[in-house]
Formats: structure tokens, C-alpha cells, sequence
């Protein structure tokens, strides 16, 4: 297929409906709005159904609904709406059904602003709402990895019957860029479901539940879901290094569009004659732990630079990784503010020069 130009937010949603998601719930608010907006055209084209919801709340539960019934089905937010789907969230973890999100993260905290941020990577990836469950949760630098990691979350979700969220700053769902979508998913290819309530008639019924009154069963519930997370991290970790195989004395880490500004600073750094690595992340939970912490070992490191569109969030995993090994410096703005190409170069300098 030639590759064409859409916005973010768009190409977001036609990577959905190719990923076999009929079934879209969901309410506006900026910078995501146009993921609905473009879905409320699109999937009543390949006999889908899109829903406006009267709220937040009642769109996640109606992809708890959705998804036990055995369908892919998505919803999309920002920040506030994220927060208000938390609750449903758990509920879905505990049931062990397969759902995608999308949050196109705007500054905050409280309704913050409608601008670019990535203030939501703990919100995300350590506590989206109550009890022990995770998210699967996938980080795009691009519209073309957007698209891409969306269907790779369809297909993480039903293999390990866990939620999973795409998470990207609003400059991924506002900015325009060519992307070349995958054919639509097979219906026939798609794993069987096989504890999905579609009716028990010649079968034992199934139960989907949240609700257990018994601790014991609550425990090896929790022990259950425990027991899947550790095989996510052993399968499912994903990142990306650039200018790594140089030598070099400091290694800026990022993820998201983020990324993408040191990559700009670093090359500039290059041309001036000093060599930067960049890790980037590309699954948050599971996070790549031991791959960031063997670029960290690397011979000659003696600094890491981690930079984020928040007050410091990651950088708590990248402390985690370095183990104490060198010292962890952190750049970072918030409320919408960018960090600049400049701004990196020139944290990065005076950090080389110490």
C-alpha cells in the first residue's frame, strides 16, 4: 500500500479498524478528539459500531462489556478521561479481558492544558487505579509506530487477556506524517476465545468477575495475574538505541516524540565532536530494565541524561537500571513547555564539561 499523509489522531484510528477492532466507545476531549471523530465515520464503512458514551466512566464499562463478549474493542482519551476510566480499568485487569486503549497525554495536573505532555508515564505504567494489576503499555515516537503499536496491542491483549494502552504526547496526535498501514487483520487468524460470554447454550456457562469475597480465592487471584506479568517482562520488552556502537561518555535516555528532539540534539553534538548515546524505550510496562542497564555498563559511560515532558517520572526506572553506578541527571519541563533541541544540547554540554 503507498504510504499516506494523515494526522496522528486519524491514522490511530484506521490502525484499529485494521487491526480487526469493530467497536469503538468513547468521549471527546482535546488532543485526542479526532481519534472518535474519524472512527465515527469510518467503522460504520466495515459494518462497526462507534458509540459516544455520556461520560468517561461509561465508556470503559462498556468496553468491559464489549470485550468479555469476546470482540476487539477500543476506547481513546486524554490525561483527565484516563482517570476517570481507572476504576473500570481494574475491573477489566481483574477479569482478564482483553481491551486497547489510547491516551494522548495534554498537561496537567488537574484539567491542565489542552498541550503536549508526557506527565502520565506513573498514572500509566506504576498505578492506574486500585489493587495488583498492570497495563501493557506501549510508547510511539511516531505516527508510523503509533500505528504499528496499536496493532501490536490488539494482538498483546488477547495473547495475555490483559488491558493494554498506547500512550503518546499530543504532538503524536496532532502532527502530520506519511504512514503505510498493514493489511486488515484476518478475522479467521484471530485466537478463539474461548471463556468469552456468547451464551452457554451446550456448554457450562462463563462467569466474568471482579468480586471475591473469599480471600483465599481473592489471593490466588492476585497470585494468577502476578504470575502473567512476569511472563510479559520476559517476553515483551522492547527499545531502541541510537548512536550506541560509538564510544561515548553520556547517554541521554527518552521515550516518545521526546526522543525524537535529543535525537535532533545529538546529531548536532556529533558534528561539534562530541559523541551522546540515546536509549529509548519503547514498552513502558514491561519496562527494559536490564537492556538500559547494560547500555549503562557500557566501558566509558560516566553520566546519564534522562529528559521528559514532566517534572521527572521515568527517571525513577532509568535510577533503578544505573543501580547507583553513575550519576543520574534529569531535564525536564511541564504544563505543555517542550524541551528544545537547544535546551538538550546544552544541558548535554554542561554535563560533559563536569
Amino acid at each position: 500500500m503507498a504510504k499516506a499523509l494523515m494526522k496522528g489522531c486519524e491514522a490511530i484510528g484506521e490502525a484499529a479498524v485494521r487491526a480487526g477492532c469493530k467497536y469503538f466507545f468513547g468521549y471527546p476531549i482535546t488532543p485526542q478528539t479526532e481519534i472518535p471523530e474519524y472512527l465515527a465515520r469510518r467503522l460504520p464503512e466495515v459494518g462497526g459500531l462507534f458509540l459516544q458514551a455520556e461520560s468517561e466512566v461509561a465508556a470503559i464499562n462498556m468496553l468491559l462489556g464489549a470485550g468479555g463478549a469476546g470482540v476487539r474493542v477500543f476506547t481513546s482519551s486524554s490525561s483527565p478521561g484516563i482517570s476517570l476510566m481507572s476504576e473500570g480499568l481494574s475491573y477489566i485487569a481483574a477479569c482478564e479481558i482483553p481491551v486497547v486503549l489510547v491516551n494522548i497525554v495534554r498537561s496537567g495536573p488537574g484539567l491542565g492544558g489542552i498541550l503536549p505532555a508526557q506527565s502520565d508515564y506513573r498514572h500509566c505504567v506504576k498505578g492506574t487505579a486500585h489493587g495488583d494489576f498492570k497495563l501493557i503499555v506501549l510508547a510511539p515516537a511516531s505516527v508510523q509506530e503509533a500505528v504499528d503499536l496499536v496493532r501490536l496491542a490488539f494482538d498483546l491483549a488477547d495473547k495475555y487477556r490483559n488491558p493494554a494502552l498506547v500512550i503518546g504526547d499530543g504532538m503524536i496526535g496532532q502532527m502530520m506524517e506519511p504512514v503505510e498501514f498493514p493489511d486488515f487483520v484476518d478475522p479467521e487468524t484471530l485466537p478463539d476465545k474461548p471463556w468469552a460470554c456468547t451464551g452457554a447454550k451446550g456448554r457450562p456457562p462463563n462467569i466474568l468477575n471482579s468480586l471475591y469475597l473469599d480471600p483465599e480465592k481473592c489471593n490466588a487471584l492476585n497470585f494468577k495475574l502476578a504470575a502473567k506479568y512476569r511472563e510479559v517482562e520476559a517476553n515483551e520488552k522492547r527499545w531502541d538505541t541510537y548512536n550506541c556502537d560509538d564510544p561515548h561518555e553520556l547517554l541521554i535516555v527518552a521515550y516518545g516524540t521526546m526522543a525524537r528532539i535529543c535525537k535532533t540534539a545529538i546529531d548536532e553534538l556529533k558534528e561539534g565532536g562530541l559523541s551522546v548515546g540515546l536509549f529509548r524505550p519503547i514498552s513502558l510496562f514491561p519496562y527494559p530494565l536490564e537492556a538500559l542497564s547494560a547500555e549503562i555498563r557500557r566501558p566509558g559511560l560516566k553520566r546519564v541524561l534522562v529528559v521528559e515532558m514532566s517534572m521527572g517520572q521515568m527517571v525513577e526506572d532509568v535510577k533503578l537500571a544505573a543501580l547507583g553506578r553513575v550519576p543520574i541527571d534529569f531535564y525536564g519541563k511541564a504544563g505543555g513547555v517542550v524541551p528544545a533541541p537547544e535546551e538538550v544540547l546544552a544541558e548535554t554540554r554542561r554535563l560533559a564539561a563536569l
